[in-house]
């Protein structure tokens, strides 16, 4: 299990690697300094009902909003990143609703830009959810999570390598913490507050594959300073079409895997048609 994560994680990023340089020959823009502001939003919904439909089916429904948000300062002697992620979604089939997306993820980097190969760099991340989840396996239902049970947040410091806009990779040391409540058996040992040190590598990559296609990549590698040999891995994808000036097609591809969690690895993907609006 080991041998075929770190095959998947470094073919994932020698292809990155691959499409960035493919893209680096197209003519590059001058550099803007000031402010980046960007927020986005989408909501889709699909819903179905049936009456006497002789070939059977259930009445059902679901809905997702998602909000991106992204504020870029940059000057000639620093960059100041900041991006936020938060998504909700519920899905109904008979009687029974139950969320389908639930994420409140902020990050912050700041990059000391001194014009070598890499930069210094810090930054901090936080990640939660909204609302209460359940499993759905036992009858009844039981609470797994909640907001801040589990939260994660890290704090590193270390390089960074942007070569263009299209594609970048940090690296460095690492702070972990793992905040649970009534769940800490679940999520952090046992632990309500847990603390780990160790390596974290982050990256980026945002490549235009087609006139109206856009994919975003996110990356996400920790490992401890007395577990090198195990990775926690959150790789995060989105494929973005746009139909029209108002309607997308967006699929959202999620693998993430966390020994201390399961020692499966862990998938989820999203298909999803619908508004997007831009708010700044």
């Amino acid at each position: 299990m080991k041998t075929l994560m770190k095959m998947v994680v470094l073919i994932s990023i020698c292809g990155f690697i691959r499409m960035a340089i493919a893209q680096e020959a197209e003519k590059k823009e001058e550099i803007k300094y000031g402010w980046l502001k960007s927020t986005v939003g989408n909501v889709s919904f699909t819903q179905n009902t049936f009456d006497n439909w002789s070939k059977g089916g259930e009445d059902s429904w679901s809905w997702q909003s998602d909000i991106l948000a992204k504020f870029i300062k940059k000057e000639p002697k620093y960059e100041w990143a900041n991006n936020g992620k938060l998504s909700y979604g519920k899905t109904q089939v008979g009687h029974d609703a139950r969320k389908a997306a639930d994420e409140i993820k902020l990050e912050s980097v700041y990059t000391y830009v001194l014009n070598w190969p890499v930069n210094p760099f810090v930054s901090g991340m936080g990640q939660t959810q909204f609302t209460k989840g359940y499993n759905y396996t036992v009858d009844p239902k039981v609470e797994i999570s909640n907001f801040l049970d589990p939260g994660y947040f890290t704090e590193s410091i270390g390089f960074k390598y942007a070569p263009s806009d299209i594609i970048q990779t940090r690296i460095g040391a690492a702070s972990k913490q793992t905040v649970t409540d009534k769940f800490a058996d679940i999520y952090a040992k046992g632990d309500k507050f847990r603390v780990e040190y160790g390596a974290e590598s982050v990256t980026d990559l945002v490549v235009k594959l087609g006139q109206n296609l856009l994919y975003n990549s996110k990356l996400e590698l920790f490992s401890t300073v007395n577990r090198f040999d195990e990775v926690d891995v959150n790789w995060d994808n989105l494929f973005t079409v746009k139909a029209t000036k108002y309607i997308n097609v967006i699929w959202n591809l999620r693998l993430y895997y966390d020994k201390d969690i399961s020692s499966q690895r862990q998938l989820k993907e999203t298909l999803a048609v619908g508004l997007t609006y831009t708010i700044l």
